[in-house]
């Protein structure tokens, strides 16, 4: 969000939703070149391809590694995991 704005004049703070894949990717860029701090966060609910998950990391260390000011500007990575999410999502599939 638009927190109250650093002596760079860019607004502090921004929370990405960061998938790891292309769309969350661009708008992590895009982030990192607006806000003075960035973090991710990510859900995880029992995904059966979880390759996008997997790939969050490194997908994160290359788009830093982009331009030192964006590898100044992350911050932390945070996965919530929404396991009972999954199970009630494979309960009501199987009702069907």
């Amino acid at each position: 969000g638009r927190g109250r704005e650093v002596e760079t004049g860019m607004p502090a703070t921004a929370l990405v939703l960061f998938s790891g894949g292309q769309d969350s990717a661009v708008c992590l860029a895009w982030a990192l070149e607006r806000f003075a701090r960035v973090e991710t966060v990510g859900f995880g609910y029992g995904q059966r391809h979880s390759v996008e998950m997997d790939v969050r990391a490194p997908i994160r260390r290359k788009i830093a590694a982009l331009r030192s000011e964006w590898a100044q500007r992350l911050g932390d990575d945070h996965v919530v995991q929404l396991d009972a999410l999954a199970a009630t999502m494979e309960s009501f599939s199987a009702a069907s």
